[in-house]
C-alpha cells in the first residue's frame, strides 16, 4: 500500500523555468525528483501554483490565497500521509505590506488547517513538513515588476522564523536555502540543479520520518 504526499507551493513547486516561458519537465521539478527518489511506495501529488501566498489575497489575481484552497485540496486527495508546504515568497511582494514575522504567522495558519483537516489516514491529521523557500536575489527589473522590489533582505529572515514556527507547532522543518538557490539571472525561481537538490533533500527527510 502506497503512502501519499501533497507538495503544496507556488511557482517554485509548479516548476517555473527562469530561462523561459514554460515550466520545467515533470522529472526536473522537485516533486518529480522526489517521486523518483521515493519510488512506488509513495504517490507524490504536485500542487504548485504561481503567485500563491500563505494566507493573503492577491489584489490583481483571484485564487492565490493558499489558506483558502488548502482544506479542499487535502480533502480531495485524502488520505494524505504528509503535506510538504513551501510558501511565503509571494507574500514578500511590496503590495501585500506584510513583515516576515507576519508571513511566518501565515505559515502557522496553514499548519493549523492541516491539523484540523482530518485528511490523514484514519481521519487523523496528516504529517506536516514546513519548508522555508530559498532566499531571493539578486533581483532584476522583471522581479521588480512582479512586485518583489526590495524583498531580498526580508526573504533571508524566513528560514529562522519558519524554524521557530515549526518548533512552536511541533511539526517538521526543512530550510530549502541550505540546498537550493534561485537563478542569479532573475533572482526568484529555482534552477534545475536546485530542484534536484531540494527533491533529494525532501526525500531524505521522508525516509527519516517513515522508515522502512
Amino acid at each position: 500500500m502506497s503512502r501519499t504526499i501533497v507538495c503544496y507551493g507556488d511557482s517554485n513547486t509548479h516548476g517555473a523555468n527562469p530561462a523561459g516561458p514554460d515550466r520545467f519537465e515533470r522529472g526536473v521539478r522537485w516533486p518529480g525528483v522526489l517521486q523518483g527518489a521515493l519510488g512506488e511506495r509513495w504517490y507524490v501529488i504536485e500542487e504548485g501554483l504561481g503567485g500563491r501566498t500563505t494566507a493573503f489575497d492577491d489584489p490583481f489575481t483571484e485564487g492565490l490565497n493558499g489558506r483558502s484552497y488548502l482544506l479542499p485540496c487535502l480533502w480531495s486527495h485524502q488520505p494524505v500521509d504528509l503535506v510538504a508546504i513551501m510558501l511565503g515568497t509571494n507574500d514578500l511582494k511590496a503590495y501585500h505590506h506584510v513583515a516576515p514575522e507576519t508571513i511566518a504567522s501565515g505559515m502557522k495558519s496553514l499548519v493549523r488547517v492541516c491539523r484540523r483537516s482530518e485528511a490523514g489516514p484514519g481521519k487523523r491529521a496528516p504529517g506536516i513538513l514546513v519548508i522555508s523557500p530559498a532566499p531571493l536575489g539578486p533581483l532584476n527589473d522583471f522581479a521588480g515588476l512582479w512586485g518583489f522590489g526590495a524583498a531580498e533582505e526580508s526573504s533571508r529572515q524566513l528560514a529562522r522564523l519558519y524554524r521557530l514556527a515549526a518548533e512552536e507547532e511541533g511539526v517538521q522543518f526543512l530550510d530549502a536555502g541550505e540546498v537550493a538557490t534561485v537563478d542569479p539571472a532573475e533572482g526568484v525561481h529555482l534552477t534545475a540543479a536546485s530542484h534536484r537538490a531540494l527533491g533529494l533533500a525532501v526525500a531524505a527527510r521522508i525516509h527519516e520520518l517513515f522508515p522502512g
